[in-house]
């Protein structure tokens, strides 16, 4: 088995080549939609977990129940005034919250391709002395 063909050498081409494609979609560097849509998906990720649970109904909790749909109200009511500012923040602005994300993402890249650089010059190394073993 040649060692540049190992299980372990394919998985880190794959991942560095994944990650960079992840970076190129998160950064919008060839479709400015698909920086939105990375942007809109962490969005949504970070609201879609919830709870629910069920109590025997009482006069008490039939005003909360009143209570609490007051304030789902108010909150949907919030939700899309947050929407529209978010809607002309998104016009005005050239995408300073997806920043982060293309940072985390370059430098994840950049240690897996110093680590592959790393591995391929160990590797050159050892081959290199059982060579010269193998004359003497």
């Amino acid at each position: 088995m040649s060692w540049n063909n190992s299980n372990y050498h394919r998985i880190l081409r794959i991942s560095a080549l994944v990650c960079a494609v992840v970076l190129i979609f998160e950064s919008g560097l060839l479709v400015e939609s698909s920086q939105k849509l990375a942007q809109n998906t962490h969005l949504y990720l970070a609201n879609a977990v919830g709870m629910s649970a069920g109590v025997a109904p009482t006069e008490l909790n039939q005003y909360t129940a009143q209570l609490t749909q007051k304030e789902r109200e108010l909150n949907a009511r919030e939700a899309a005034l947050t929407e529209r500012e978010i809607d002309v923040t998104l016009s005005t602005q050239t995408g300073q919250g997806n920043d982060t994300a293309t940072y985390l993402l370059a430098s994840i890249l950049f240690i897996l391709l110093v680590l592959i650089l790393l591995n391929y010059t160990l590797d050159y190394v050892r081959l290199k002395e059982q060579a010269q073993r193998q004359t003497v």
